[in-house]
């Protein structure tokens, strides 16, 4: 089958067609290569996709509907999945508009694309723990009330998730929303905090550890994200009549992907450093602006449904990650 991943050179939609093409499926990924960070990086993992006869990459911003449906007409697509965003709490601080513009327009323009192409039958999209905001309770269930974001990156994929329901009940649209949990691993993203303080340790700079570094994550490693992003996505949910979401029986319902356990923050740093070999040089902020604490991923909805269950742990998961860093960067 043909399957549309927006966000293709982007660090969870590279790896998602690595392994659909692995297992023989064609791949349309389309992405607009913006340099919120390295666009070489973005190339280097399309190069990898081009590889195979199966994938064709389309240079696209999908928040321009017209290009959108213009460059996928008659492209027999069957199932999308929506990973294209602009990511990040911290730059939502200085630089909202763009979070409204492709985020929110561009999550209506795939959702208006797959309403109006009848060979699309399965939309997944990507949402993010970030939608809890501020709740106390932890870990954080889907079941959850999400009605108090603390960024404006949360407020626009909390703004995504309810668009698809509305979606999912005007046009029977089967979807499946996911809410990621601080994904990192190989080919992991130059803005996240394991790819900034393994940077700065081998460079002799100092990490910036914010709260004082009293700060917990859900860390969760690609592979693992892969194995239940491939799960939701060849199971549509069924417009059966039944209720994904209280008070509705559209085919709509979301999921946590998360590792099921936190980290302290500490203790990740303290894996970088025993995996390089050199002491961090630490400078204690105080929590930032948007940011929350304490992130924990009740996954008991995707374990029941898919037997999804996560299998690396940080103390494999990062030194895999500074490996291929070392080897991307060719440090010996």
């Amino acid at each position: 089958m043909t399957i549309l991943i927006t966000g293709a050179a982007g660090f969870i939609g590279s790896s998602l067609a690595r392994h659909l093409l692995a297992r023989g499926e064609h791949v349309i990924g389309i992405d607009n290569l913006n340099d919120y960070y390295s666009v070489d990086l973005k190339k280097a993992r399309l190069e990898q996709l081009e590889a195979s006869d199966k994938f064709t990459f389309i240079k696209l911003d999908f928040t321009d509907f017209d290009a959108l449906t213009a460059a996928l007409r008659d492209k027999d697509i069957r199932r999308v999945v929506h990973l294209g965003a602009q990511a990040g709490v911290r730059y939502s601080l200085t630089n909202p508009f763009i979070y409204a513009q492709t985020n929110i327009i561009g999550h209506l323009n795939i959702l208006e694309f797959c309403r109006h192409e009848e060979s699309v039958d399965h939309l997944v999209y990507a949402s993010s723990s970030s939608v809890y905001g501020g709740n106390k309770k932890q870990p954080f269930s889907v079941d959850d009330r999400v009605d108090t974001p603390v960024s404006l990156y949360a407020a626009s994929k909390k703004t995504d998730e309810l668009m698809s329901q509305c979606y999912s009940h005007l046009y029977r649209m089967p979807q499946t929303g996911l809410r990621f949990f601080t994904v990192y691993g190989p080919w992991g993203r130059p803005d996240m905090a394991l790819w900034l303080f393994t940077e700065a340790i081998l460079a002799g700079k100092p990490i910036h550890v914010f709260n004082h570094g009293d700060m917990r994550r859900d860390f969760t490693y690609i592979d693992d994200i892969i194995q239940g992003l491939v799960a939701a996505l060849d199971n549509p949910p069924a417009d059966d009549g039944r209720s994904y979401t209280f008070g509705s029986d559209a085919p709509h319902r979301l999921y946590n992907i998360g590792n099921n356990q936190t980290e302290s923050l500490m203790h990740m740093i303290e894996i970088i450093e025993d995996t390089l070999g050199l002491k961090a040089e630490k400078i204690m902020e105080p929590m930032q602006p948007g940011d929350v604490k304490e992130t924990s991923a009740d996954i008991s909805a995707i374990q029941a449904d898919f037997g999804f269950q996560p299998t690396t742990a940080i103390d494999v998961g990062i030194p895999n990650f500074i490996a291929w860093y070392k080897d991307y960067h060719g440090i010996t």
